[in-house]
């Protein structure tokens, strides 16, 4: 593995003194959400559009868009576990046996918590979640994507992952807002070299979806790689141990949440392997892809070219990808290989596969670099890749501790290619940095038309996303 996958990439970007950072963490804080302004209100007016128009069509139709969004599929799951607790099971025709085991418990816990202090119904309760952490997950993912490629790419980012195809289920009261966003400000952290934050983060995502997997994956084998590295530098073990404390720490606090639930229900049910047989009994069990194949198999022949294409689509991202930093490398890859490894319902891999946004960065970076007449005119350039404004600024390490201590003396010199040099924050509240040129504008635009239209069309229909 060379140098460049193991730190944050910032090509180009000049050395240059870093302003003076906000002291304490409610000023930091609020520079942060200042600078990721533009995103939430990019995110925020697309996801606006796709409630509207869906509010449009049910009411053309003589449906109720606040059952479609919170009282079907998984939701009412959800809901029965905030309600009644874990013990529900139903028994299908075919004598298949479904049990609500099969949903983690951090949702259904902040539905119930929030319905018993407010008016909100469960359903109620679980959109406020889900809307709340989508806003948190574009948040997340601009600042993954400020931080590797510059502010405008970042807006560009969040923007994308909120017209994704399936991106109505960001309205739903469903987890994947709510594990993307732990999963992207994990990874910030990371890239920021938190590894205790970015390891409780984990904790959470854990209890929330199984596919924690990949986020616990991408910090273990981001802190195998250092201490690898390290070591083949001349590292001592003891030094090399104590320097690392944090980042140990980290990722021996990171699967905790996915193992305690894992463990709950083997307990509960008697089995060790309890939790992975409720998932079979629900057709999630892994098969390797053969479900996949068979399915395509099955299709009539446009169907299946097109379906191949896509997935072509697919593994073209993920090759661009590779030269992301290790730990977005490796929870993308994770994500995507675990939507397309199991045996369950076909229709619902592009939502499995929608926490994984880092695959979104190639189109994004190339959006925000999207030059046209009325972009030209406008006079924005492209700024350097770098923290966000008027956040801290240390120097962006996934290796380091979160931390400023001298080595000891007997350790190694670090290699200057795992840390990039600190970068001049942009002047507070300016816009231009973050602005999108009119092209870039254009196209989310119209991806957002399609995004909701489509996502109406399968919100009114029978069948789950």
């Amino acid at each position: 593995m060379s140098d460049h996958h193991l730190r944050t990439r910032m090509p180009g970007a000049p050395a240059a003194t870093a302003a003076p950072a906000p002291r304490g963490p409610g000023p930091r804080t609020a520079a942060a959400l200042r600078a990721a302004a533009p995103a939430l209100a990019v995110y925020a007016a697309v996801r606006a559009l796709g409630l509207l128009v869906l509010w449009v069509a049910a009411h053309a139709s003589g449906k109720d868009p606040v059952v479609r969004l919170s009282g079907r599929w998984d939701s009412v799951w959800y809901q029965r576990i905030a309600e009644n607790g874990y013990g529900h099971t139903v028994t299908l025709p075919d004598g298949a046996l479904h049990s609500d085991l099969a949903f983690f418990p951090l949702l259904p816990a902040l539905e119930r918590g929030i319905s018993e202090v407010t008016p909100l119904t469960l359903g109620g309760a679980g959109l406020l979640v889900a809307w709340t952490a989508g806003l948190l997950a574009a948040w997340g993912i601009y600042a993954v994507g400020a931080q590797l490629h510059g502010r405008r790419t970042g807006v560009v980012l969040a923007a994308l992952w909120g017209v994704y195809p399936t991106a109505f289920v960001q309205s739903m009261a469903y987890t994947e807002t709510l594990f993307t966003a732990l999963a992207a400000w994990a990874l910030y952290a990371v890239l920021r070299g938190r590894w205790l934050p970015a390891g409780a983060l984990c904790v959470l995502a854990g209890l929330t979806r199984p596919s924690a997997a990949a986020l616990i994956a991408a910090l273990a084998i981001t802190a195998a790689a250092t201490l690898v590295r390290e070591f083949r530098a001349g590292g001592r073990t003891g030094p090399l141990l104590r320097r690392n404390a944090r980042m140990l720490a980290g990722v021996a606090l990171a699967p905790l949440g996915w193992l305690a639930y894992v463990v709950f229900v083997a307990v509960r049910e008697g089995s060790p392997f309890a939790y992975f047989e409720v998932q079979a009994q629900w057709g999630n069990n892994i098969d390797g892809g053969r479900a996949l194949a068979a399915f395509i198999a099955g299709l009539p022949l446009p169907p299946a070219l097109g379906l191949c294409a896509a997935l072509g689509l697919l593994g073209w991202l993920v090759v661009l990808c590779v030269r992301q930093p290790l730990p977005v490398l490796v929870y993308t890859v994770a994500i995507v290989v675990i939507s397309l490894i199991g045996a369950g319902y076909f229709g619902s891999r592009p939502r499995l596969m929608m926490p994984a946004f880092p695959l979104l960065l190639p189109p994004a970076v190339a959006l925000a670099r999207l030059r046209g007449g009325w972009g030209a005119r406008g006079g924005l350039r492209a700024e350097a890749p770098g923290p966000m404004a008027g956040a801290e600024q240390p120097a962006a390490t996934v290796a380091g501790a979160d931390r400023e201590v001298p080595p000891p003396p007997d350790a190694p010199a670090q290699p200057p290619a795992l840390t990039a040099p600190a970068q001049p924050s942009a002047p507070s509240g300016s816009a231009q940095a973050a602005a999108l040129t009119a092209p870039a504008a254009i196209v989310l635009a119209v991806l957002a038309c399609a995004s909701a239209a489509f996502g109406a069309w399968t919100l009114l229909g029978a069948g789950p996303p």
